[in-house]
C-alpha cells in the first residue's frame, strides 16, 4: 500500500517535459492510485500522449483540455481531486521581456486561480514547481515565478480549517528540456561554431528523474509553506559545448534580454529562513509556525546566515566526461521518443 493509494492526482502542464515523465512514473510506481488527470491546453500534445501510454495504464488516465487562466474550467477539473502538481508555466526568458502581460496572466493569475480552485474543492496537497530564476529575479519570467511561489506558500495562511498543504519545489535547468540550449548545440555540432552569450556563464543542472523523485518525496513529506531546493551540481557553458564538440569554436553574441551570468537557488536573504534537510534544503518563512515547530522538534538546523547557493559558488561542478554521458543519454531518449511518436 502506497501513500497514493486510491488518490486522484491532477497535473497542470502535463504534456510538457516534466509532466509527461511524471505521469509515466506515477503510473509505473503507484499502481494503486485511483486516477491521474492530464490538464493542459494543447490537444495535439494530449493526443500524442494518449498514444504513448501503455494500454494497461490508460484506464487510470483522464485527459482534460483547459487553461489555468480559466478559473471556471480549472474549478471543474479539480472536482474530487486529492493532489495537484502544478507544472504549467510560460518559461522563455527573452520572450517574457517582450510579452510581460501574457506571463503575468499565466504564471501569476493562473497560479492564484489554482490556489482558489484547490481551496474550493478541498484538495489535500499542492506542489508547485518553481525555478532558480525566481531568486533575486533579473527577468520578468523570474519575477512572475517569485510571485507565484509567494502565492502558493502564503495560501497556507488562508486555508482556515481545511486540511490542505501548499508547498513549492524549486530547481535549476532540467537537462535537455524544452527551451534548453542543448538541442541547439547538437544541431550546430557539425558546424564547429557555437553561439555563446557569455563565456563565464554557469548553470545549475538536474536530470528529469531526480526532479520527479524530489516532487514525489515532497508530496509524501511536506508540511506546508516550504520551498524545497535540491542540492544539485552546476556546469560551465563552455564545458557543455566541449562535451558536444571538443574542437568547437565559439562566437560571443552577448547576453539575451533578462539573462543572468549565474543563477541562484538560495540567496543571502533566503539564508535566514533556510533549513538543511541533508539531501535538500527547505526555505520556510517564519510565518509558517507549525512547520518550523516540527523542524525544531526534529532538531533540523538552519544554514549559516549569509549562506548563498548559486551556480558559481557551487561545490559540485559536472566534468566534461559527466556532461558527455548526460548528452549520450539525452540523445538515446530523444531517438526513442521520436520512434514512439
Amino acid at each position: 500500500m502506497s501513500f497514493l493509494k486510491k488518490k486522484t492526482i491532477l497535473v497542470t502542464g502535463a504534456t510538457g517535459s516534466f509532466g509527461k515523465a511524471f505521469v509515466n512514473e506515477i503510473l509505473r510506481q503507484f499502481s494503486d492510485i485511483k486516477k491521474i488527470i492530464v490538464f493542459s491546453r494543447d490537444e495535439l500534445k494530449q493526443s500524442e500522449m494518449m498514444r504513448n501510454i501503455k494500454n494497461n495504464k490508460i484506464k487510470k488516465v483522464r485527459f482534460f483540455l483547459g487553461d489555468i487562466r480559466d478559473h471556471k474550467r480549472l474549478n471543474l477539473a479539480l472536482k474530487d481531486v486529492d493532489i495537484l502538481v502544478h507544472a504549467a508555466a510560460l518559461k522563455h526568458v527573452p520572450i517574457s521581456e517582450y510579452n510581460p502581460t501574457e506571463f503575468i496572466k499565466t504564471n501569476i493569475i493562473g497560479s492564484q486561480n489554482i490556489v482558489d480552485a484547490c481551496l474550493n474543492n478541498n484538495v489535500e496537497n499542492v506542489i508547485a514547481l518553481s525555478t532558480d530564476k525566481a531568486v533575486s529575479p533579473l527577468n520578468l519570467y523570474g519575477a512572475t515565478k517569485l510571485v507565484a511561489d509567494k502565492l502558493f506558500t502564503s495560501a497556507n495562511l488562508i486555508k482556515g480549517k481545511k486540511k490542505i498543504k501548499f508547498s513549492v519545489v524549486r530547481y535549476g535547468n532540467v537537462f535537455g528540456s524544452r527551451g534548453s540550449v542543448i538541442p541547439l548545440f547538437l544541431k550546430l555540432k557539425s558546424k564547429d561554431t557555437f553561439p555563446i552569450t557569455n563565456k563565464n556563464m554557469t548553470r545549475f543542472n538536474i536530470n528529469l528523474n531526480d526532479a520527479i523523485k524530489l516532487v514525489i518525496w515532497s508530496l509524501r513529506n511536506n508540511l506546508g509553506g516550504e520551498i524545497f531546493v535540491p542540492k544539485i551540481p552546476s556546469y560551465k557553458i563552455l564545458d557543455l559545448a566541449k562535451s558536444i564538440n571538443d574542437k568547437f569554436r565559439y562566437k560571443i553574441i552577448g547576453t539575451r534580454p533578462g539573462e543572468k551570468i549565474h543563477e541562484e537557488l538560495i540567496s543571502k536573504a533566503d539564508s535566514l529562513y533556510t533549513y538543511d534537510l541533508k539531501f535538500c534544503y527547505s526555505i520556510v518563512d517564519k510565518v509558517h509556525t507549525n512547520t518550523i515547530k516540527n523542524y525544531k522538534k526534529k532538531k533540523i538546523k538552519k544554514v549559516k546566515e549569509g549562506y548563498e547557493f548559486n551556480s558559481l559558488n557551487n561545490k559540485k561542478f559536472l566534468s566534461i566526461n559527466e556532461l558527455k554521458k548526460l548528452i549520450s543519454e539525452y540523445i538515446k531518449k530523444k531517438k526513442m521518443f521520436d520512434y514512439l511518436s
